[in-house]
């Protein structure tokens, strides 16, 4: 599920009345109590921006804030009641985005998490969608990026062999549209002579590269006795 916040303090009261205000105001908002179930939920849930307790139990917010850095990016808001200057200085140095004294007014609170949000999901959608001048959209989420030969997802970029830049160009160009293996070893190959057998091949091997599972095809997909088509 999707959550615009998640508040991991080790404080259940605190917790609870701090997500159940925040949905009051449309903030979609969970909390958990500690450290393992914090990870737990990030691996099963999409959560926007986290507010952090360094205290919990027996184990740290800053070793956690470590840990979640490492694997996602959403702003991380610290929330203690711990004020000396070395405590600051850790967080914000560990990746925290901002600290919070204890005992905090809600409604400032809300405020600093709702401008917070609005950044980073601003961001985010233009940076899922953006798209250089150089580059074709495959989808919401990946272009093929036409100077590298390679497909670019978020910070990833998968590299292609030549000939398979060459196939998923001509698909993405004619999107939408059936392509015969005739055409496609005409036009692409340029070779009419190439078994259909290796161009079998090939496709699989880009659909391993950009399907999320290459044995149920989302994008290139198989019209059969004549050819592929490119979803979308």
């Amino acid at each position: 599920m999707n959550y615009r916040v998640l508040m991991i303090d080790d404080d259940e009261t605190i917790a609870a009345n701090t997500a159940e205000y925040f949905n009051i105001f449309d903030i979609k908002t969970a909390y958990v109590t500690g450290f393992e179930a914090a990870l737990e939920f990030l691996e099963e849930n999409t959560v926007s921006l986290l507010l952090l307790d360094i205290n919990l139990g027996d184990r740290s917010g800053f070793e956690l804030c470590r840990q979640i850095r490492s694997r996602y990016d959403m702003p991380i808001f610290f929330i203690s009641a711990r004020t000396a200057d070395d405590d600051v200085l850790m967080a914000l140095g560990i990746g925290g985005d901002d600290y919070i004294k204890k005992p905090y007014t809600m409604s400032i609170l809300l405020a600093k998490v709702k401008a917070a949000l609005s950044r980073y999901e601003n961001t985010s959608r233009r940076g899922q969608y953006a798209v250089p001048a150089d580059g074709i959209t495959i989808n919401g989420e990946m272009y093929l990026d036409t100077r590298s030969h390679s497909v670019c997802r978020g910070k990833e970029s998968i590299p292609l062999k030549a000939m398979e830049f060459r196939m998923l160009k001509y698909l993405l160009e004619n999107r939408g549209k059936v392509i015969s293996k005739d055409e496609f070893l005409k036009n692409v190959w340029e070779d009419e002579y190439v078994g259909e057998g290796t161009l079998s091949v090939h496709i699989r091997h880009l659909r391993e590269k950009i399907e999320t599972d290459p044995n149920d095809p989302m994008l290139i997909k198989t019209v059969w006795g004549t050819g592929y088509i490119m979803e979308g």
